[in-house]
């Protein structure tokens, strides 16, 4: 790592190193060590897995990941990135878009490490969810080790810390009280013993009998239970366990969304009475669905890693979740494309920007400082308006138009683009094509579109695709005697998007002709005054 570098970082305005600053200055001298050996700065990402994990837990991961290698730049001190799953949760509500929900709905209240699996593959509910958790994570390639809280629970890597809850349950009970409505604050108690006869989280007042030994007594079902803590036979409530989990592990980083900022403030006051000390960490906006409303595991609205990744490559998820992660975004089928053409603007920007602008370039933070070699030679709107027009069409087929337009188009020359046109095929397919409706022209367009026609027949063979938007912007500035002509030049791209190609917007026209081919595209001119 280069002096420069480093000190270019020190200065960069791009999130991940302005979080990564944070912990630069939250150990300027580094982190004490442990036993004569350097003690890792910890990043913890959580994730509640009571329903399928969707793009917005997946990008939680990825952007931690872009702090953790910022801060790479910043220092040498070794660090760790730990995924904690709160697999002890009981399960509150059965999800929408799981099977065998009359089977979950029999272990309501039960931790979802202990409910069978609706889907019939792993141990359990949280066993499943885990599994596709950890998938998505090591398809991306991440540096991260997976934890789960009944594990750790279980195993009694908690149990010292278990125990100081129950010393200091007066203390937390003050932090937790005033915050909540006065039934809940009769019955509140940061501790859930799990009962013996119902397998539930009960939530139910506690009475502390052995702080020490972790001791409790608690009433279920009627009967006086004293019951011991430790060993997985109880959980915290979740911000007490926020807190708790702070303290044990020592973590120093940990983003969440804007909606928990209350709970992160009192996870950190409760970290604090326990001897911890709350992480720093990004408040990031949530992710949306199409209709403005926050994404649910349990409604299962949200976009998932597969869908994403059936139109779209990886890259551009994780560009997606770059830009601008403090302001709300909505995360739909329909920005896969914008996100693919801007992740190839930047990347093409790269090489020949200066190292402090290209740390503020999303692909620096997606590739770690080192973002590969190759060009996108059209753009994946240019690709999906060729597609829809094309209709059922093969990738052979779609690399014969290509060559119209790209020197030397073959699969060999841009494996890249080979890739992106398998999603093309696919995005067109099921977004595109179907909602496709040409309409006939009308009025001046008519003689817009002849006009169109005749230049095209008179272009030499080669046109570039700039002679040939050369020729439909003067189309539409020209009068055409009696029928005048367009108000607009956007009134006339909007004529040629609706009566060739049957959408609303649409491409640089220049490029798409010179792509689809002028005699094709005098084709569609026909088709259109036919109608």
């Amino acid at each position: 790592m280069t002096d420069a570098l480093r000190t270019a970082a020190l200065e960069s305005k791009a999130w991940p190193y302005e979080e990564a600053r944070k912990l630069f200055k939250r150990y300027p001298g580094g982190k004490p060590a442990k036993d004569g050996k350097p003690t890792p700065i910890l990043f913890e990402t959580g994730y509640g897995p009571s329903g399928l994990p969707h793009i917005g837990t997946f990008n939680e991961v990825l952007r931690t990941t872009m702090v953790r290698n910022a801060f790479h730049t910043l220092s040498d001190q070794p660090t760790r990135l730990l995924a904690f799953s709160d697999d002890m949760d009981g399960l509150r509500k059965v999800p929408d878009n799981v099977p065998n929900k009359a089977m979950l709905t029999e272990h309501l209240g039960k931790p979802l490490s202990r409910i069978p699996d609706p889907f019939g593959t792993h141990e359990s509910f949280a066993a499943h969810n885990n599994a596709t958790l950890r998938s998505f994570l090591d398809q991306y390639g991440f540096d991260y080790e997976f934890a789960s809280s009944t594990d750790y629970y279980g195993s009694g890597l908690f149990d010292d810390k278990l125990r100081d809850v129950l010393r200091n349950e007066a203390a937390i009970m003050a932090i937790m009280l005033p915050t909540l409505r006065g039934e809940r604050q009769a019955s509140y108690s940061p501790v859930l013993p799990i009962s013996p006869k119902s397998g539930i989280v009960l939530q139910v007042p506690v009475e502390v009998i052995d702080a020490d030994a972790g001791m409790i007594a608690f009433m279920d079902e009627g009967e006086r239970i004293e019951q011991s803590i430790l060993g997985g036979r109880a959980k915290l409530q979740w911000k007490p366990d926020w807190g708790m989990r702070w303290a044990a592990l020592g973590v120093d980083y940990e983003m969440h969304g804007k909606d928990l900022i209350d709970s992160a403030t009192l996870g950190g006051k409760i970290a604090q009475v326990l001897g911890g000390r709350k992480p720093e960490g990004l408040i990031y906006e949530l992710f949306l669905d199409e209709k403005g409303e926050k994404i649910s595991k349990s409604k299962g609205n949200g976009l998932s890693l597969e869908q994403w990744l059936t139109y779209g490559p990886e890259e551009s998820v994780a560009f997606y979740a770059y830009r601008e992660p403090k302001k709300a975004k909505q995360l739909h089928i329909g920005v896969i494309p914008r996100a693919v053409d801007e992740y190839w603007q930047f990347r093409g920007n790269y090489a020949a920007q200066e190292p402090k602008e290209r740390l503020g370039n999303p692909v620096h933070h997606i590739h770690d400082g080192e973002p590969p070699t190759g060009e996108m030679p059209v753009t994946f709107g240019l690709l999906l308006n060729l597609v829809s027009v094309m209709g059922d069409a093969t990738k052979d087929q779609v690399w014969g138009y290509l060559g119209n337009y790209v020197a030397d188009a073959t699969p060999e020359r841009y494996p890249e683009l080979d890739r992106l046109i398998d999603r093309a095929l696919a995005y067109g397919r099921d977004f595109v094509t179907p909602t496709l409706k040409r309409r006939a022209p009308e009025g001046v367009e008519i003689a817009a579109l002849e006009r169109l026609d005749a230049d095209l027949a008179a272009l030499p063979t080669g046109a570039s695709a700039e002679d040939i938007q050369n020729i439909v912007y003067e189309i539409g500035k020209a009068q055409f005697g009696a029928l005048g002509g367009f108000e607009t030049l956007r009134d006339w791209f909007k004529a040629l998007y609706e009566t060739l190609l049957g959408a609303e917007q649409g491409p640089r026209m220049g490029s798409f002709i010179a792509l689809y081919g002028i005699g094709n595209s005098r084709k569609l001119i026909a088709e259109a005054l036919a109608r």
